[in-house]
C-alpha cells in the first residue's frame, strides 16, 4: 500500500519534470480513499503552481467550442433533471437563456458533508482570527505566488465580512468539492464548453452561509469587474433550501450580450446595475425571476447573467452555498489567481 510520504514524494517528482497537472490527478485519485490533510494542502499549492504548465488554445478560436442547440422548456430560466445535462444542454443553457438550473444534481450525502464543510470552514478562520497559528484540514490560509501576496491578505477578510470564505483556504472542501464537480459531471462539460482544461480563480471561489443581513444585494453583471473577451462558466451550488425562507438569488432570467449601464437610475454603486435599469431590462428583455432551490440544485451561467442576492423580510434561515467560477486559460482575466481545475 502506498503512504502519504510516497504520493507526496512522486508528486515532487512529477513537479520537478513539469507535470504538475498528473501530480494533481494521481493525488487528487489517491486522496479519494485517504482523505488526508496534508495530500489537500499539496493540491492546493499545486493547483496554484500548475497554471503556468497548463495548455492554451494558440490564437483566435471559435467559440463556443460546443455550439447551442434548441432552445429549452421550462421555466426562466430553464430547469433541467440532472440526467439530462449535457455538454449542449450547459452550452444552449448559458448561450440561449444566460443560464440554466439543474435540480439535485449533488446527492443529497455530499450536500451534508459539504455544509458541514463550510461549517468547520467559517469556525476555522474565525479560530485563525483570534490565533493566526489556528490551522486545521478545515481552514489553512491559501499563500500564492508572490506578486498575488497583497491581494489575498486584504480581500480575505472582505470576504469573511460578506458570509463567505475563500474556498482555498479550506484544503478539504477544496479536494471534496473537486471531486463533487467532477462525479456529476460538470467538469467534463464545463472542459468541453472551453475546449481546455479549466482554471478556477480564488477570488472568486467562496463558501457561503447567508444570512438576512446580508450587504451584498446590488444587481450586477461579473464581466463587470472581470474584463472583456473572457470565457467563464459559474457553478452557483445551492446547500439548502433558498429562495423562500433563505436568502436565494434574484435574476434577469434571458441572454444578454453586452455589459448593461452601471452606477446610474438608482445605483448604490459605481459597478452596480441600477433600479431603473433593472425596470427597462424587465420590460423589454425578461421579467424578474426568484428561482426556488433545493439542496444540491445548481444554477450555470456566465460574467454576462445580471442577478443579486434575494433577500426579504419574511426570511429566517440562513442560506448554504458554494460559488465556483471557471475559466478558459487562454481567456483568463487580468486580476484573478489561479488554481487549476
Amino acid at each position: 500500500m502506498t503512504t502519504t510520504i510516497q504520493w507526496l514524494e512522486r508528486a515532487d517528482v512529477f513537479e520537478a519534470e513539469g507535470r504538475a497537472l498528473d501530480a494533481i490527478d494521481e493525488l487528487s485519485d489517491a486522496n479519494r480513499s485517504l482523505h488526508d490533510p496534508e495530500i489537500e494542502r499539496r493540491l492546493v499549492r499545486l493547483r496554484h503552481a500548475a497554471y503556468r504548465d497548463i495548455r492554451r488554445q494558440p490564437g483566435p478560436s471559435r467559440w463556443p467550442l460546443i455550439e447551442p442547440g434548441e432552445a429549452l422548456d421550462g421555466g426562466a430560466p430553464p430547469v433541467i433533471e440532472a440526467h439530462e445535462l449535457t455538454q449542449q444542454t450547459l452550452s444552449t443553457g448559458i448561450r440561449k437563456h444566460g443560464g440554466i438550473h439543474v435540480r439535485r444534481l449533488v446527492p443529497e450525502p455530499q450536500v451534508e458533508r459539504l455544509v458541514t464543510g463550510i461549517d468547520h470552514a467559517i469556525a476555522g478562520y474565525d479560530a485563525y482570527a483570534e490565533d493566526a497559528r489556528a490551522r486545521s484540514p478545515w481552514f489553512e490560509p491559501f499563500v500564492p505566488d508572490s506578486e498575488y501576496a497583497a491581494a489575498v491578505k486584504r480581500k480575505r477578510k472582505w470576504v469573511r465580512d460578506s458570509s463567505g470564505v475563500w474556498t482555498a483556504d479550506s484544503p478539504r472542501l477544496l479536494a471534496d468539492l473537486s471531486d463533487t464537480l467532477n462525479a456529476v459531471g460538470l467538469g467534463a462539460a464545463i472542459n468541453a464548453y472551453f475546449g481546455e482544461r479549466p482554471v478556477l480563480s480564488v477570488n472568486k471561489c467562496t463558501l457561503r452561509r447567508v444570512s438576512l443581513d446580508t450587504t451584498n444585494a446590488d444587481w450586477h453583471q461579473d464581466g463587470a469587474f472581470l474584463g472583456d473577451g473572457i470565457r467563464s462558466v459559474n457553478v452557483w451550488m445551492s446547500l439548502s433550501h433558498c429562495g423562500v425562507d433563505a436568502p436565494g438569488l434574484d435574476v434577469v432570467p434571458a441572454r444578454l450580450d453586452h455589459i448593461v449601464e452601471t452606477g446610474t437610475q438608482g445605483a448604490t454603486f459605481p459597478w452596480a446595475v441600477g433600479p431603473g435599469v433593472i425596470e427597462r431590462l424587465a420590460d423589454e428583455v425578461a421579467p424578474v425571476a426568484r428561482p426556488v432551490f433545493e439542496p444540491g440544485d445548481v444554477l450555470v451561467f456566465d460574467d454576462l447573467f445580471l442577478h443579486r442576492t434575494a433577500v426579504d423580510a419574511s426570511m429566517a434561515r440562513d442560506r448554504y452555498a458554494i460559488e465556483t467560477w471557471f475559466f478558459a486559460p487562454s481567456a483568463y482575466p487580468a486580476g484573478q489567481i489561479p488554481l487549476v481545475f
